[in-house]
Parts: structure tokens; C-alpha cells; sequence
């Protein structure tokens, strides 16, 4: 059950969610739509969840305050592709095609969003399942289904059974990062968690992902502040 609180003038909206999971409280914000989520556990009174947030108002005010506002897409203007700001021109034909930094979009003004959203997920299909069968090979192991999606909260996911997902934002990413989220994911293949043992075997086929993990923690809001 979610629950809504506001704190502070002006307010604050916060959204309070209960887990039988949790063993402390959690704040998390969007920055896509800025919503303030407050995880808890499931038996905390609502008074103590209050308290928290009410102790965490600073903190919350400061990164809403910095927070990555959102950019429309327009003939004009760019966008992150493989770690570089590309121009977005009108192209002609029927595909999206990127030359020389430039990503041409045919047709009118009101597709180009769900044109550049349909380029960047064919993309990002091709590269993260060839990268994760790359990887995967590496552990001899076999994968599952590769799904691609525009999540919020990760960049990817794998489950006991093998299948992986991704967020086909990371094809705004530089290479090497969209490289790194696949190796980080099929090493959950053979360790389902973050222990030593799981990032010894990140470390062992992808020597340098401290760096591009790093990148990822420093510009990944930027990949969601277009909107498509």
C-alpha cells in the first residue's frame, strides 16, 4: 500500500511505500518527474515515517533543487548518443540515420520523438544482446531472453533463470558503459548478489568497470532528462 504525506512550506509531496523486505527507511527520488518515494518497513508507524522525512527535508529540498529538468526533442536541438551531444536534423526516407554526429529524423516535427525512441531501442537490441552473449561466453554460460525497456530505477536486470534486461537509454551512454551494464548483468549468471566473490568476477572480464560504474553514478540522470 502506498501512502502520500507532504512536509515543509512550500510542500513537499512524499510518497510512502511499506515493504516486508525493509529493514530501514529509504528515500529515492525520480528525476524524471521529481516524485519524492519513501520506502519503510511494514510494520513502521506512519508518525516515525513523518519524523524521517521531516529529518530529511534538507537534504530532499537541496537534490529536488538540482535536479535534471526534463528537455523536449526538437529539430535543432540534441541528444546523448554513445556519450555525445548529436544534432537533431530532418532527414528524408523512412529510417533514422546517424552520420558524422548528426542524427537525421525524417518526417514531421510531432513523430520525432517516437522516431529517435524507435532508432534508439533497435540499437540498443543489437548492441546489449551481442554484448551479453559476448560476456556470457566469457563464464561459459548461456543466457535467456534479452528484454529492452525504459526503466527508471535500473539500467538492467537478470533473473534466476537467465533472463536479462536493459534500459535502451544506456544508448545515449559512452559505449564502454552500455559494455560495462552487460558484463555487470550476466555476472549474475553464477552470483545472484554483490558480494566480493560477484564483483572478482565483474573485474575479471571487465578489468576497468570502476570507471564506467563511476560514470554511470555521475551522468546517469542525464539520460533520462529527454522526453519522449
Amino acid at each position: 500500500m502506498i501512502e502520500q504525506i507532504e512536509i515543509g512550506d512550500p510542500p513537499i509531496q512524499i510518497m510512502i511505500k511499506r515493504s516486508m523486505r525493509a529493514r530501514r527507511y529509504s528515500l529515492r527520488m525520480s528525476n524524471a518527474t521529481g516524485t519524492v518515494n519513501l520506502t519503510v518497513p511494514r510494520f513502521a508507524s506512519l508518525e516515525a515515517a513523518i519524523e524521517f522525512a521531516r529529518i530529511q527535508e534538507g537534504w530532499i529540498r537541496k537534490h529536488l533543487a538540482t535536479r535534471v529538468k526534463p528537455q523536449t526533442l526538437n529539430f535543432g536541438s540534441t541528444i546523448l548518443f554513445d556519450g555525445v551531444e548529436c544534432e537533431i536534423r530532418q532527414g528524408t526516407g523512412r529510417s533514422v540515420r546517424y552520420e558524422d554526429g548528426i542524427l537525421y529524423v525524417p518526417g514531421q516535427a510531432d513523430k520525432l520523438a517516437a522516431k529517435l525512441r524507435g532508432y534508439y531501442k533497435t540499437i540498443a537490441r543489437e548492441r546489449m544482446v551481442a554484448a551479453s552473449v559476448y560476456y556470457a561466453d566469457k563464464l561459459a554460460r548461456p543466457i535467456g531472453r534479452v528484454t529492452i525497456r525504459d526503466t527508471r530505477s535500473r539500467w538492467g536486470s537478470c533473473t534466476s533463470e537467465g533472463n536479462l534486461m536493459y534500459s535502451w537509454r544506456l544508448i545515449m551512454a559512452p559505449r564502454q558503459v552500455q559494455a560495462y551494464v552487460a558484463a555487470h548483468e550476466v555476472c549474475h549468471l553464477i552470483e545472484m548478489n554483490h558480494s566480493q566473490a560477484y564483483w572478482a568476477l565483474v573485474a575479471n572480464i571487465f578489468p576497468e568497470y570502476k570507471e564506467r560504474r563511476q560514470w554511470l553514478k555521475q551522468n546517469g540522470a542525464l539520460l533520462h532528462r529527454y522526453a519522449f
